[in-house]
């Protein structure tokens, strides 16, 4: 195992104890005035904490400050776990289905959230609590501890690093809370799916000074999908310790256990879908379960040195191993119905370390205020990547399956099909960002990041060894207009960067991707402020994507280019004071702009170019509804090229309806009832390839209970 370097974190952990110490010593320090005590009104929002209804006003992931979203120059879409609870969905890609112009792509046989794709770019980096927490095969991220879900358009780089123009996704989770509570969740649903979760949160000295607050889920699924099933367990503590007025502590940690049978869906032969039922299974349910275990270890200590500067410390640490059998396509014989497959056993190892020091403060320069931000951030990353891989030999008739086949003989050694690298990542950043207020009216928003980047990639099958090393500077510039207290008109420029691994025919390491953003739109408060609204209009490119290399096709360059244009749109609020809506539209024209092999026009995989999705919920106040909520959700996905070689194979577009009740029984118990695909709509989730396509469910039905204890 290579040791890990701490000198970044024992630096920073340094600085943060002498300014401790020496606050603590109070040498030279005047007697503090007793000012007037004054009252906080608890419900106001942070961007950290919970959002009442389906509209938040405040977000952290656009700036890592606490921002109001209407003076940020940018769209971001904010989707809160109300909107998760409603849905009864443990899972996040519900909720991305409200961001607007977010698609869903390979998700690695059901296992984890492996990619998805904004504003028509695909990328596999996402966020929680502003650490990167997608490096490895993570298990999908559990509804159980996420208090909202953020989707932040355009390049991030200049905040987050290496990243995709399209926009980058934020998680934040649930925090410990001042009031004590306990909550436990129930449900059930068809195909034998059992979970219950619970929420419990107490205070631990009188005073409220330290706070506990812990997440526990427990699933056991079964699916509409024949021989598919998983099981899965989640724990997640949180510690949080105000050490005096100035300074505080906070502790998270997640432990996640998955098993669950690796999956890659139908087959559509000839390109055709409506052949196969959407319920067969092409592996081999002899290979049992894929294992995803998962631990993630986050602190964050705050001081304040002054009314307006804060000093932040933060680390982030996560480890997991898969590892498994599965057996999966590879090809489609001549006949059309014999389906070649290959065994394959999976080893992955990896563990993440991130360290965070950033300086946040504000001050006044004649006529304009300045929310300022000064970060650094060093990152080691190191991945163990065993496959073992079997020569397509395996067949099976698509139309009258045989399963129990022999396991074939795995295909080791130099030339053979089966893999084994190491990969170790080393990254340091320095970030500087200016939030500007010119007045009343005109806010600027000025940031830019230098990132090193260190890549050893090491193939411990033929003893090939690639180096690389990168530094970009990604720059960002925005500016927000109030032409009246409800309309602001914003636009903005960034750009992106993204280390491509691996090496070319001549064994130089790839150039990175880069990407460059262009938005302007509007951003509409609504109904005395109870709906708000963003439209946008963006242009992204990305240049040195991947090709084939026209030389050897065997080998690849980094010279392809991609470009998206398009309108998006977010709304959430309230309609009236009974009728809570959120809802999302995106026309996104993604397409190949320059390729070795695919013509230039050809569309990206899974983008559709229409997207919408409304959802409302009408609550019963008074007479004999009292305490009764009834809403609906729908979802529309146009057609989708099915594959990277746009070769016209499409996932045809479709609708879902999902209709939604709960009842109050009292102050302490409701019931809920949930009707996902209310016509039994067949349709397609996502593609890799004609041979790997994921059918969406059924109609089903999901009862849940919700008890405060």
């Amino acid at each position: 195992m290579i040791q890990r370097n701490d000198t970044p974190v024992l630096l920073m952990t340094g600085m943060i104890l002498g300014l401790l110490s020496g606050t603590a010593s109070g040498q030279g320090v005047e007697e503090p005035a007793v000012l007037e005590a004054i009252a906080i009104d608890a419900d106001q929002e942070s961007a950290s904490g919970p959002v009442r209804g389906y509209r938040a006003r405040r977000s952290a992931s656009a700036t890592k400050t606490d921002a109001a979203i209407e003076e940020i120059p940018q769209s971001i879409s904010v989707i809160p776990a109300r909107v998760l609870e409603d849905l009864h969905s443990p899972r996040i890609e519900r909720a991305l289905d409200f961001a607007g112009g977010v698609a869903r792509q390979n998700d690695f046989g059901g296992l984890t959230l492996y990619e998805y794709s904004v504003r028509g770019l695909t990328t596999a980096e996402f966020y929680k609590d502003g650490f990167s927490v997608n490096r490895g095969y993570m298990n999908s991220p559990d509804a159980a501890n996420i208090e909202r879900v953020e989707v932040l358009k355009g390049p991030a780089s200049s905040l987050y690093g290496r990243g995709d123009p399209g926009g980058t996704v934020n998680l934040v989770s649930k925090r410990p809370q001042r009031e004590r509570f306990a909550r436990l969740d129930l449900g059930a649903g068809r195909w034998d799916r059992y979970r219950g979760s619970l929420d419990l949160n107490t205070p631990l000295d009188e005073r409220e000074d330290m706070l506990l607050r812990m997440n526990l889920a427990i699933e056991d699924n079964q699916s509409f999908r024949d021989y598919r099933a998983g099981e899965r367990q989640f724990f997640a503590p949180a510690f949080a310790w105000s050490i005096d007025p100035d300074t505080r502590l906070l502790v998270q940690a997640e432990v996640i256990r998955n098993r669950q049978v690796f999956d890659r869906g139908v087959v559509a032969p000839g390109g055709r879908l409506s052949r196969i039922s959407r319920s067969a299974f092409f592996g081999e349910p002899d290979d049992g379960r894929i294992r995803n275990n998962n631990e993630t270890l986050q602190a964050e200590l705050e001081h304040d040195l002054a009314p307006d500067w804060t000093l932040r410390l933060a680390g982030h640490y996560k480890q997991g191993r898969m590892n498994g059998y599965a057996t999966e396509p590879s090809s489609l014989a001549a006949d059309g119905r014999t389906l070649n497959r290959d065994l394959r056993y999976r080893d992955y190892d990896w563990l993440d370390g991130i360290a965070q020091l950033e300086l946040r403060g504000r001050l006044r320069t004649g006529g304009i205020e300045h929310d300022l931000l000064i970060g650094s951030e060093y990152e080691r990353y190191a991945k163990d990547e065993r496959l073992l891989r079997s020569r397509p030999t395996a067949t099976l008739d698509l139309y009258a399956p045989l399963y129990g086949q022999p396991r074939p003989p795995f295909s080791t050694g130099v030339g053979g099909r089966s893999t084994h690298t190491n990969e170790l990542v080393h990254s340091r950043s320095l970030n500087l960002q200016d939030r500007m207020r010119l007045g009343e009216r005109l806010f600027v928003l000025l940031g830019a990041r230098y990132d090193h980047y260190r890549q050893r990639l090491d193939n411990e099958v033929n003893g090939s060894r690639a180096r690389q090393t990168q530094e970009e500077l990604t720059p960002r510039l925005g500016l927000l207009y109030r032409l009246t207290p409800e309309v602001g008109l914003f636009a903005n420029a960034s750009r992106s960067f993204k280390p491509n691994g691996g090496a070319d025919a001549g064994g130089s390491p790839f150039e990175p991707e880069k990407g460059v953003g262009y938005e302007a739109g509007v951003k509409l408060d609504l109904l005395d402020g109870r709906l708000g609204m963003t439209v946008a209009a963006f242009h992204l490119t990305k240049e040195n994507v991947l090709t084939s290399d026209p030389n050897d096709t065997s080998y690849q360059i980094a010279t392809g280019e991609v470009r998206s244009r398009g309108v998006d749109l977010q709304l959430s609020g309230r309609l009236g004071e009974s009728l809570r809506i959120i809802g999302a539209y995106a026309y996104v024209d993604a397409e190949v702009t320059e390729d070795n092999t695919l013509e230039t026009g050809s569309r990206l995989r899974n983008v559709p170019r229409h997207s919408a999705s409304l959802m409302g919920v009408r609550e019963f106040h008074g007479g004999p509804l009292h305490g009764l909520e009834l809403g609906g959700a729908l979802n529309y996905v146009g057609e989708r090229s099915g594959d990277a070689e746009d070769s016209g194979f499409e996932l045809p577009s479709y609708t879902t309806v999902d209709l939604l009740a709960r009842y109050r029984v009292s102050d302490r118990l409701s019931l809920g009832l949930n009707l996902n695909n209310v016509f039994d709509r067949t349709y397609y989730e996502r593609s890799y390839s004609s041979l790997w396509v994921m059918p969406g469910e059924p109609r089903n039905l999901n009862l849940s209970l919700a008890w405060s204890l």
